[in-house]
């Protein structure tokens, strides 16, 4: 058994298609989207018509459950997600799902999906944690947030995604693994990132995938939806978010309210000033797909 796990496509749509012609090189049984469809990227709707006609399992990720939430005016965020401009970026991306009537694809989504063949280890998908799809497996994960989720969630192998970086650890029995991501990775690679799984012997092998992929069509999406024009300085930040595959948005929005900055393009001419080597030279672009082994963790 082979399944492909993808995480993190954010509105991608050229990063997809490259991953799932690999997908279908490598002959995957299974393929599970692991959340976060949507939002960040220019083209949802195109991602999520082709995830709908891919008819994949899904979990929910926590951009999908925003976009659901900033559409149902639930109450259940902060009223500047709904009126600071900053982020219109995330309003446009909602409005569009809304007008190609995809976003009903999101509701409902599962938080988890097992895996559970007889015989062989269980393996437990979400987007971040079984426990909060914003909890995502990362270097910084302690050995005790590993042992309070698989006392709550009992599995073999744990399946992330959420954090845009690829992920191998061991605690104890347990494997902790992290996906990276398809649409906009932050370990400096930008080639689309995703998760096989075979099961061999009895064991369940991960091999973690970088495909090459058109990175300046995804980016000329950007201006040519309209999207980098209204979505102003989030929609600029996710633009180079993929271009540099590295994390923009989050350093900037703690540092900003560090200091008690709004966030607005001047507040993010003294971030860039003030923390110089996070925007050094990027690497050039890879132009061969590869098998590589992710960061590694043991407990």
């Amino acid at each position: 058994m082979r399944i492909a796990v993808l995480g993190d496509i954010h509105g991608n749509l050229p990063a997809l298609e490259a991953v799932l012609a690999d997908v279908e090189l490598h002959a995957a049984d299974r393929v599970i989207v692991n959340g976060d469809s949507v939002n960040r990227g220019p083209q949802g709707d195109a991602v999520m018509a082709r995830v709908e006609l891919l008819a994949p399992e899904m979990t929910l990720g926590n951009h999908d459950d925003l976009l659901c939430r900033l559409v149902d005016d639930d109450g259940g965020l902060p009223d500047d997600f709904r009126r600071r401009p900053f982020w219109e970026a995330n309003r446009w991306c909602a409005r569009q799902l809304v007008d190609s009537r995809h976003l009903e694809s999101l509701r409902g989504l599962p938080m988890t999906i097992a895996i559970d063949p007889p015989g062989a280890p269980r393996v437990l998908v979400s987007h971040g944690s079984p426990r909060h799809f914003r909890e995502g497996y990362g270097r910084f994960t302690t050995d005790e947030v590993i042992s309070e989720i698989v006392e709550m969630h009992p599995a073999d192998v744990l399946v992330g995604s959420h954090t845009h970086r690829p992920l191998a650890r061991r605690w104890g029995r347990v494997s902790v693994l992290n996906t990276g991501a398809v649409g906009s990775p932050f370990n400096g690679d930008p080639r689309a990132q995703y998760l096989l799984l075979t099961l061999a012997g009895g064991v369940w092998v991960p091999t973690f995938r970088r495909i090459v992929y058109d990175v300046d069509a995804a980016l000329e999406a950007y201006s040519a939806t309209g999207y980098l024009a209204a979505g102003g300085l989030l929609a600029s930040l996710f633009h180079d978010e993929v271009r540099d595959a590295r994390s923009y948005l989050v350093p900037f929005q703690m540092w900003s309210e560090e200091r008690g900055h709004a966030l607005e393009d001047e507040s993010w001419e003294r971030f860039r000033r003030a923390v110089p080597d996070r925007f050094g030279a990027s690497r050039p672009r890879p132009t061969v797909s590869e098998s590589v082994p992710a960061d590694s963790d043991t407990a």
